[in-house]
């Protein structure tokens, strides 16, 4: 019940900005067409592997897609607002485990991207590009990636939340954690064609696991066995920030005070 009155009221008050967001999903999509043109003139004098130019332009355009759900999670999930207001304290305090309260605060927001931001622009490019249609059981092993995905974005932001008590200035983390999605988690380009020791840091990362694994499960390259690692990821970081609230618990700092 708490997680779905927390999910909705999150998901509600999104809806008071949909005219606005309109403009995210204009800019959104212009992006995800550069990138398609790039891939394009690329493809028609180099050979794309398995993909083919129609795959390759596929993946280009789901990970685009997928963006909105995996990877632009609310920065720090809120935690460096409260630390800078000292709210922090109080939020502790709660009977309700800070991580599991912030958690389900943030799938509303998700729903709320996917419905009125990745949809659309998944639409779009449906027709424009066009974008190959799963099979069903392609599609259903898709969505199970992409939720495990979302749910891995939110862990690995409250981690970053989670540094603002310790520091006044968190929001580096987020730029480089914004970095290396963009590089490792094969958003623009299939992580097997990256440079062997880079592509080595990638596979053994939880990166792949916010556009790389949805996209080629979706694409029929992997099967359901593929997001294993998107499991085993989310079990880790989920101790991760069990641990990591335990330490907040102890000792709060707020601004280093």
């Amino acid at each position: 019940m708490l997680f779905y009155a927390l999910s909705r009221a999150s998901f509600n008050r999104n809806l008071q900005y949909r005219a606005s967001h309109l403009l995210h999903n204009v800019a959104s999509a212009l992006f995800g067409f550069i990138y398609l043109s790039i891939w394009t003139g690329i493809g028609e004098t180099k050979d794309l592997g398995i993909y083919g130019l129609s795959g390759l332009v596929s993946y280009v355009a789901l990970n685009q897609c997928l963006l909105w759900v995996t990877s632009f999670t609310s920065n720090g999930l809120g935690i460096p607002q409260l630390v800078r207001t000292g709210a922090i304290a109080t939020e502790l305090a709660r009977p309700v485990h800070l991580f599991y309260q912030l958690m389900c605060r943030e799938w509303g927001q998700i729903a709320y991207q996917a419905m009125y931001k990745s949809l659309p622009i998944y639409i779009v490019y449906l027709f424009a590009v066009p974008l190959r249609l799963p099979a069903l059981p392609a599609a259903a092993a898709s969505a199970a990636a992409v939720v495990c995905a979302a749910y891995l974005s939110i862990c690995v932001h409250y981690l970053i939340g989670a540094a603002a008590l310790w520091t006044t200035e968190s929001s580096w983390f987020q730029w480089l954690n914004y970095a290396f999605s963009t590089l490792l988690s094969g958003f623009l380009i299939p992580i097997e064609w990256l440079p062997g020791w880079l592509g080595w840091i990638s596979r053994w990362s939880f990166y792949p696991s916010l556009s790389y694994i949805p996209s080629r499960i979706y694409l029929g390259y992997d099967g359901i066995a593929a997001i294993y690692p998107s499991l085993i990821w989310s079990v880790v970081l989920t101790f991760a920030c069990l641990a990591v609230t335990g330490f907040m618990r102890r000792r709060v700092e707020v601004q280093g005070g």
